[in-house]
């Protein structure tokens, strides 16, 4: 098998049979596979939710690559997304700055980094980077409703409702069942006393995505704002 397609079904394996993946990357590896194994041994251990392990060994095998920076790049912002899920925002700032260093103006990567300056209150900071990423992405598509979502959380913590929801309709007038969108709808709509309106977003994100971090949120919405309506 060609390196590159197993490198591909590697990856594929990484996000669905983990353990098998991690165990044949690390085979792989050990006969030669280099930073290809590498990565897919680290994807592997993000599906995981094993996510210092995986950020750690992404942040390492950046620092090993010279040759390539695009694909430089793109390992550091798999790693800043680790040190995100892991809690470590800080890291996953200056790790997503490392990477739009090297691809400045990547889109995604400012992305990445607004939501960890966002986890560390700086929302103005966020906002820059989100306006930026939205200049760039393409005017229809998963990744700009995510953008538009993230910075109308960022708009609403900065005190911009009227802006947070011009956002939220935006990326819901691209998904309409966004479960990040429903709820951060729900909670302008919840904001202005408009409860029925919040109900019936919040309840869509449990109709649509009820394993979601959404569902959670939307669920926890839902019980406080009964309990204050008694």
């Amino acid at each position: 098998m060609p390196p590159s397609m197993r490198y591909a079904k590697c990856l594929e394996k990484a996000g669905t049979f983990p353990k098998d993946a991690f165990s044949d990357a690390l085979a792989w590896r050990d006969m030669g596979g280099g930073p290809a194994a590498e990565h897919c041994a680290a994807s592997a251990l993000i599906t995981l939710e094993l996510y210092d392990d995986a950020a750690g060994r992404l942040e390492d095998l950046a620092q090993r690559i010279k040759e390539n920076p695009a694909f430089r790049a793109r390992i550091l912002g798999q790693a800043g997304q680790a040190w995100l899920l892991a809690g470590k925002a800080a890291r996953a700032e200056a790790v997503a700055s490392a990477a739009l260093s090297l691809a400045p103006g990547r889109a995604e990567l400012m992305v990445d980094r607004a939501q960890a300056r966002a986890a560390l209150g700086d929302y103005r900071a966020a906002l820059g980077d989100l306006d930026a990423a939205l200049g760039r992405l393409p005017p229809a598509g998963p990744a700009r409703a995510d953008a538009l979502v993230f910075r109308a959380a960022a708009k609403r913590f900065l005190g911009d409702d009227a802006g947070a929801m011009a956002d939220a309709e935006a990326a819901l007038g691209l998904d309409a069942d966004h479960p990040d969108g429903l709820l951060e709808r729900g909670i302008l709509k919840r904001l202005k006393q408009d409860h029925a309106g919040a109900r019936r977003d919040w309840l869509r994100v449990l109709e649509t995505a009820p394993a979601s971090e959404a569902a959670r949120a939307a669920r926890a919405n839902l019980e406080k704002m009964d309990v204050q309506a008694r």
